[in-house]
């Protein structure tokens, strides 16, 4: 049966592929046989077809989308490509860490999820930082002795704190909101102009940090990681922290300087870390921020709960329907900013 008028969807799987007419409209997505199903059943006008890495580069010559990640030579094989859809809120792999501008310097359009993720990493930020001022590593540590020590309890009170929230997009902002719900006073450092929020006491400019780095009780990494942010954080503002201050990262490990942190670990004015993003990443064994008992390390699971799944197939299905229909997609990433 021709299908002229039908979008294809191709998902990058470990099983077999369909035959496909020429002239249909191909559409290509990594994922997996249960979200292949489920797409088909949220957008019936799509045709849902599985490839694998040995077939993806043929099927992509005259493919119009791709879901998921997509690699340097499979943006050069592309022939049609008009739409790339991010299952994940970051898109430096895509844009600048491949070493190829194909993508980045393209008219095909490019989404993500972010905003998508935001509810789980705010609330893994705040998670991190209650850990450490209400002293919870300490206790777990005691656990196994079965006796706890209550005597030198010196938990911290977050309200009448100052937070200041580097990049307040769509995850800085949420964590923004659950800082400001706790009785903290909110700064934002973003390059982007933010509407009036009850959440942020105000918002400065990236140039601006060494203004407000001074005034924070803790410093929460949300930026994006991009050219311009990378190692924003850097040596001199770990230097231009309060004493006795806190420093949480939930984005991404190139956003801050690693030895920076271990600096004013060592010099014990930073108080604690909590950090789900290093750079490198995986930490490995033998790094120094191991060693410190006020820093708790997670491996980049901020972003994983029990509905991120959930909303984010719902933003693949929405811009699945919009690209189908010629509607305008959601969540439109600025390739040439990185977010």
């Amino acid at each position: 049966m021709s299908l002229p008028n039908r979008a294809v969807l191709i998902l990058l799987l470990a099983g077999g592929a369909l035959s496909v007419s020429a002239q249909t409209k191909k559409i290509l997505v990594m994922g997996s046989e249960s979200l292949a199903r489920e797409l088909q059943s949220a957008v019936p006008q799509a045709h849902v077809v599985a490839v694998t890495q040995a077939n993806v580069m043929q099927e992509i010559v005259d493919a119009d989308g791709f879901v998921g990640d997509i690699r340097p030579e499979e943006v050069r094989a592309a022939k049609q490509l008009k739409w790339v859809q991010s299952m994940s809120a970051g898109v430096e792999n895509f844009l600048f860490l491949s070493g190829s501008n194909d993508l980045r310097d393209s008219n095909i359009v490019l989404t993500n999820n972010k905003i998508v993720q935001g509810p789980e990493i705010a609330d893994h930020a705040m998670a991190l930082l209650l850990s450490l001022t209400r002293r919870l590593p300490r206790y777990l540590a005691e656990k196994p002795n079965e006796a706890l020590d209550r005597r030198a309890f010196d938990g911290i009170e977050l309200r009448g704190k100052t937070a200041v929230v580097v990049g307040v997009g769509g995850i800085g902002m949420q964590i923004a909101q659950r800082a400001w719900a706790f009785g903290m006073s909110v700064i934002g450092v973003d390059p982007e102009d933010k509407p009036l929020s009850p959440f942020l006491q105000s918002v400065v400019k990236p140039d601006q940090m060494d203004e407000v780095i001074p005034k924070a009780d803790v410093v929460f990494i949300s930026a994006p990681h991009t050219p311009l942010s990378h190692k924003e954080m850097g040596a001199h503002e770990f230097d231009l922290m309060k004493e006795h201050s806190y420093f949480i990262a939930v984005s991404r490990g190139g956003v801050y300087d690693m030895n920076g942190l271990v600096k004013g670990l060592d010099s014990r004015r930073i108080a604690g870390a909590g950090v789900d993003v290093t750079d490198p990443e995986p930490l490995p064994k033998g790094h120094a921020l191991w060693k410190f008992d006020n820093v708790i390390i997670t491996p980049h699971i901020a972003g994983r709960s029990d509905h991120d799944s959930d909303r984010m197939v719902g933003t693949v299905k929405e811009n699945l329907a919009r690209f189908v229909e010629g509607k305008p997609l959601v969540n439109v990433v600025d390739k040439q900013k990185g977010y």
